[in-house]
């Protein structure tokens, strides 16, 4: 298999395994609007008030909805329609978009910061390098990402777990940071937590556009 169509495959496979188990996602991660992680307060933090986010990979909306309660303006993206439907049923008045993170259909510059929660790592390496690349037009210099992404090496399709047949890439903390540097952003902060809002050891960034 190619590597064009290695990458083709993680991203219709994760696709489905999300569709098909909409309903577990759902009951896990549907949580109250008023709840927000830690990395997305440090971002928030370093974005302002009123604040124009992408919520990239959004799932239920959950994070979505919580921007928008803060007054900020978000928009989420997402390629499994079921979760979309069932975020617009929590909330008419969040927008939301399906779509492939690869192919945003946005102008230039028109976000003050990029969230992605566990979504980058749905991608192989080297999209997701491409994807760090074409994520920084989205903001101007000086815009920031925040993104959780799963610390490690193994990776492929999960056999096992909550939801299977998912596409899942682990990465070591001095790969991604090189990535990222590599990308054009300049890393704000990157931690190893553990057991932070999810189960196992995940990478903590936060990186502000540079050029």
């Amino acid at each position: 298999m190619t590597v064009r169509r290695r990458q083709a495959d993680a991203v219709a496979r994760t696709a489905a395994a999300y569709v098909a188990g909409a309903e577990t996602f759902i009951r896990r991660w549907d949580r109250r609007a008023t709840t927000c992680p830690p990395l997305l307060r440090d971002l928030l933090e370093l974005a302002g008030p009123r604040a124009a986010l992408l919520d990239l990979g959004c799932g239920a909306g959950q994070d979505t909805r919580f921007l928008m309660t803060r007054r900020h303006h978000a928009i989420g993206v997402d390629r499994a329609w079921p979760l979309l439907a069932h975020a617009r049923r929590r909330s008419r008045c969040v927008p939301l978009i399906q779509g492939d993170m690869r192919t945003l259909p946005f102008r230039p510059g028109s976000f003050d910061a990029i969230w992605a929660a566990a979504s980058l790592i749905h991608l192989t390496k080297p999209a997701a390098r491409r994807l760090l690349r074409a994520l920084r037009v989205q903001v101007p210099v000086g815009g920031l990402l925040g993104a959780t992404v799963a610390h490690g090496r193994r990776t492929g399709f999960l056999r096992t777990g909550w939801i299977p047949g998912r596409y899942f890439a682990r990465w070591r903390k001095a790969e991604l940071e090189r990535a990222v540097s590599q990308a054009g952003w300049d890393v704000i902060s990157l931690e190893t937590v553990t057991g932070r809002e999810r189960k196992g050891r995940w990478l903590a960034l936060i990186a502000r556009r540079i050029r």
